[in-house]
């Protein structure tokens, strides 16, 4: 074993930097034995020094980030910091001056993850982001290199473990959105400001990164159809329920049938109780991965919070430093079949819609009439009507989700439609 430290530059010290900082103390012994190096962290940036953190020395403590990564002794740089900026200009200049690089900073590698990749290429550094996506399921590494010689042809799961909380918690209690919330931010799993959880950025980082890895192609968070929750009802998860369902926000990234295009969404669906997805509770994660020669796989774990994030940074800190080592680096970007990333208008879906109609004869037969005329078929509809109202669910057959959009569009139009009471995409079957 080499006697001589690999030196790291921890960036940002909240909840996942303080769990990376503990976890490389107390188990220094066992990373050296795994790595073949003793790994000593040589310092720590931060945004204010009056903050107390326990088991790191002061003197390790800095506000100076880009002093540290331009030190040039820094074997491997650690970004939890998030953000595109100053992320992105420290993460390059780390490249810059011979560091490999940790990242979970799913936002920056959505965004601008070619760049990213392109300065760890230029350079000759290392890029791991494990911790960006689903915390601490290994999900990363076995897209990039288990199923290196594999074909995936589908990406499916719960990546959001706020949203999943809030969701479960409506259909288990009864509760509305706004209770499910308030019990979330009480337990911490939600943020004080929980838009990037519940609106689906979140989510949709996460769907860009997993997409780009899984297709050998581009895609940015532009590029994915993002919805969020909030406008889940309580009747929408009755409803489900009715149907053998339950609500889960999924992340879906899939290859079109030809081979020519990928799409890339994020939005709540309903799922079959059989389905596996389905029993995914409270803030876990779980996602499928589907592959022609592996078949169906499926990821599952805690997808957020210090310690499990903390736990896929270490796994990546240790495969770097090996990499440091062994003077090697690890698989860069794959991006070699460069497909389009289709419209949502495109994808092939199937739709969940109530509408609120007047009880009188003929409603039913002005409903389909309009399904036919945008090409939409039916599979089954469920009316019950009293004292002049009546409530009628219909489920489609799988259409191109412009076609449904258009559907739904023209049923507003109608004299005995008086609103539509919930609109929701169908998967899992």
């Amino acid at each position: 074993m080499r006697t001589r430290p690999l030196k790291v530059a921890l960036l940002g010290c909240g909840v996942v930097g303080s769990e990376v900082a503990r976890i490389m103390t107390t188990h220094a012994d066992d990373l050296a034995a795994r790595i073949g190096a003793p790994v000593e962290l040589a310092g720590v940036a931060v945004r204010r020094l009056s903050k107390v953190r326990e088991g790191i020395d002061p003197a390790l403590i800095t506000t100076d980030a880009t002093a540290l990564v331009r030190r040039g002794d820094i074997d491997v740089v650690v970004e939890v910091i998030g953000g595109i900026e100053p992320a992105r200009t420290l993460i390059t200049t780390a490249f810059e001056h011979g560091a490999g690089v940790v990242s979970a900073n799913k936002a920056l590698l959505a965004e601008d993850g070619a760049a990213l990749h392109a300065a760890a290429e230029k350079y000759g550094r290392d890029l791991y982001y494990e911790a960006a996506v689903a915390g601490a399921i290994p999900l990363v590494r076995p897209l990039r290199e288990s199923l290196a010689g594999d074909k995936v042809n589908r990406v499916l799961g719960i990546v959001n473990g706020t949203t999943n909380f809030i969701l479960d918690k409506m259909d288990t209690s009864g509760a509305g959105y706004s209770e499910a919330l308030d019990e979330a931010t009480a337990l911490g799993y939600a943020e004080a400001d929980p838009t990037a959880d519940v609106e689906g950025f979140d989510a949709a980082a996460k769907a860009a990164i997993l997409a780009g890895i899984a297709f050998h192609t581009r895609v940015k968070i532009g590029d994915v159809h993002r919805e969020g929750i909030t406008e889940v009802t309580a009747a929408d998860i009755a409803s489900a329920r009715r149907m053998g369902c339950t609500v889960k926000l999924l992340a879906i990234c899939e290859r079109a049938a030809d081979g020519a295009s990928v799409t890339a969404r994020v939005h709540p669906a309903m799922i079959p109780l059989s389905h596996p997805l389905a029993s995914v509770r409270e803030a876990y994660n779980a996602v499928f991965v589907e592959a022609e020669a592996a078949g169906q796989l499926m990821f599952y774990g805690p997808g957020a919070g210090g310690s499990p994030t903390a736990s896929a940074v270490l796994g990546d800190l240790v495969a770097v430093c090996r990499n440091k080592l062994g003077e090697a680096t690890g698989p860069g970007e794959s991006a070699y079949t460069r497909l389009p990333v289709s419209p949502m208008g495109e994808v092939v879906t199937r739709y969940h819609i109530s509408l609120d109609v007047a009880d009188k004869p003929g409603v039913l037969a002005q409903v389909a009439t309009v399904f036919a005329e945008q090409g939409v078929s039916i599979d089954t509809v469920r009316q019950q009507g009293k004292d002049g109202e009546a409530s009628l669910v219909v489920v489609t057959h799988r259409a191109p989700d412009a076609a449904l959009s258009g559907t739904v569009e023209a049923l507003r139009k109608l004299d005995t439609v008086r609103g539509v009471a919930s609109i929701m995409r169908v998967e899992g079957e």
